[in-house]
């Protein structure tokens, strides 16, 4: 089904018994938006519509986000086959060359992966705020009680979001499994950057884990800043860029992170021209 809104197309993606909610709009060189956990394509609407002033923009919501439908299961693997089934979609939209992908959060480890298994799919890659290779897990033993308790207040709907765009259906617990398995998955994630021929940009937070001086929150964006060192040693034409925001950056900061893409795809094709 394709419906158009204010020169968008929105359409749908069936996959492992899900409808997966895709949109497109915009027009230049095109790009793939992969949302991360808990965050949907009405959350990324200023972002979305910044980039498509220079681009012609595909994005979506993943299982039990937005106006996707609910799933059964909600593993790493189950996200990946979905975002699988986005550019198997991309692939037959007659696009002129390669799309940038472009991933925040757990959107950015399903945008490796992806290049990773499937090279010659991507003209360019922009990582934001994840896909870290942290030299320590993020949530230890130590850390599960708050987390669970962090988790079971971000589980109770928003005061209006049930039922709306913006609506997350994952309970505490299939929030928390999944942590727990990005951080298994982020811990090997080096093999697959190793992989990855085409250029590659990170737009990282200085304070992933929130600006408070207290309790783990210095460990964590320490530990989140150790992982970036890693990886730009093991792959030293990965370029970085940090801004002085939260892991909400996609939301707080979409100027920057538009004009960071903007600015950083001109060098590309420059540096490649």
């Amino acid at each position: 089904m394709t419906t158009k809104t204010d020169a968008t197309r929105q359409f749908t993606v069936h996959h492992d018994d899900i409808t997966i909610a895709v949109s497109r709009g915009g027009r230049g060189r095109p790009l793939v938006l992969c949302p991360g956990l808990r965050t949907t394509q009405a959350d990324l609407h200023e972002l979305t519509k910044l980039l498509r002033r220079d681009h012609d923009v595909v994005t979506f919501d993943l299982r039990g986000h937005g106006l996707s439908s609910t799933a059964d299961r909600y593993s790493f693997e189950a996200f990946l086959g979905d975002f699988v089934a986005v550019m198997a979609e991309v692939g037959r939209l007659d696009l002129p060359s390669a799309p940038v992908l472009v991933g925040h959060s757990l959107g950015a480890d399903l945008v490796v992966h992806y290049a990773s298994e499937y090279p010659g799919t991507a003209a360019e890659m922009v990582l934001i705020d994840g896909a870290n290779p942290v030299p320590e897990p993020f949530i230890t033993e130590t850390d599960l009680p708050e987390f669970r308790a962090m988790l079971d207040g971000l589980a109770t709907w928003p005061e209006g979001a049930e039922g709306t765009p913006h609506q997350v259906v994952l309970t505490a617990q299939e929030m928390l499994d999944l942590n727990l398995e990005v951080d298994v998955v982020r811990s090997a994630i080096l093999d697959r950057y190793r992989k990855i021929a085409c250029p590659i940009s990170m737009i990282m937070s200085t304070s992933m884990a929130g600006d408070s001086g207290e309790g783990r929150a210095p460990w964590r964006n320490q530990n989140w800043r150790a992982g970036i060192e890693r990886l730009v040693r093991d792959q030293p034409h990965i370029s970085t860029s940090w801004l002085d925001a939260g892991h909400g950056l996609v939301v707080t900061h979409a100027q920057d992170i538009a004009r960071i893409i903007r600015d950083t795809q001109g060098q590309a094709c420059q540096a490649t021209s």
